[in-house]
């Protein structure tokens, strides 16, 4: 039996497992099923061994289809655009890296991205293959991300997550709330709305929390520390717009904005700051903080909150 790689260049094999239909060839099912992936794309990945059955074999041009047979593709995307900020490594061991993201760099593969990906670069820089992130955060927030670097471990600390053991605190910048007494606690229920990748605020019982402070304050917009209780997609950015106070330069909250994501010029002024827990293997207390800052936009006398 073949060893089937686990990652080529930093990228996990995604899998499909054949499902019943008429096609003669694996390539013949695998053109249908992937419209947006042309007949000779998947021949030249073919030829370079970049699909695979279970056993690590390589599937080619004449494999015959058959209903339930698992194919091991690795994703591609041609003239993929490298990112040109850098990610930190601030700590690793047997068990955890916490890496510190910079904005614009995905956590994982996802749509035109995937070997500029956090993941990947990680994987490439370690030759860890085991390694998964716990968490996520926006493509466009940087800051920390923690990663399992054992699969042997990962459940426990995936727990922290799962059951709200872990200190996470954000930093942002956005419009000043003079009227609003801090610090403040927004709870709301949150569900996916319209188009697909934005979230809303709706009646009914509270899904999602979160605390509010300031940092600093400037005549227009203020430094706030964010500290998300619970973990909705979008959270901090639905609830500071559902305030009033839209995070400077998010261009999907409250509304679509003209501005384009991804614009290297006017990065979304969101920072995953801390993260702190008690560590479930040592009993210790574990704290890790970002090494990027946050500024202020030059406005006015900036003073420091009473906290």
């Amino acid at each position: 039996m073949r060893k089937l790689p686990a990652v080529i260049d930093g990228l996990a094999a995604s899998t499909l497992q054949l499902p019943p239909g008429p096609w003669p060839t694996v390539l013949d099912c695998l053109c249908e099923r992937f419209p947006a992936i042309g007949r000779t794309q998947w021949l030249e990945r073919m030829a370079r061994g970049r699909v695979l059955d279970a056993d690590g074999g390589a599937l080619t041009a004449e494999s015959t289809y058959r209903v339930g047979l698992e194919v091991r593709y690795y994703r591609e995307v041609a003239d993929e655009p490298r990112i040109p900020f850098e990610e930190t490594v601030l700590y690793v061991d047997e068990h955890l890296l916490v890496a510190d993201k910079p904005h614009f760099l995905p956590v994982t593969p996802a749509g035109g991205h995937v070997h500029e990906t956090l993941l990947a670069r990680l994987v490439r820089r370690t030759s860890n293959d085991e390694l998964a992130p716990l968490h996520r955060i926006d493509r466009e927030t940087a800051g920390l991300v923690l990663f399992s670097t054992s699969l042997a471990s990962r459940a426990r600390y995936q727990s922290l997550f799962r059951e709200q053991r872990i200190d996470k605190e954000y930093e942002a910048i956005a419009p000043a709330l003079p009227g609003m007494q801090f610090p403040h606690t927004r709870n709301s229920r949150i569900i996916r709305g319209e188009p697909f990748f934005r979230m809303q605020e709706v009646a009914g019982p509270p899904n999602s929390e979160t605390r509010i402070d300031v940092l600093a304050r400037t005549e227009s917009c203020w430094h706030y520390v964010l500290s998300p209780i619970t973990g909705r997609k979008h959270q901090l950015r639905v609830h500071m717009a559902a305030l009033g106070a839209p995070i400077l330069n998010d261009p999907t909250y409250p509304e679509l904005s003209a501005r384009a994501a991804g614009n290297y010029l006017a990065p979304l002024q969101l920072l995953a700051k801390r993260l702190a827990f008690i560590d479930p293997l040592s009993g210790s207390e574990r704290s890790f903080t970002s090494h990027r800052r946050l500024g202020l936009p030059e406005s006015g006398e900036t003073r420091k909150s009473e906290r």
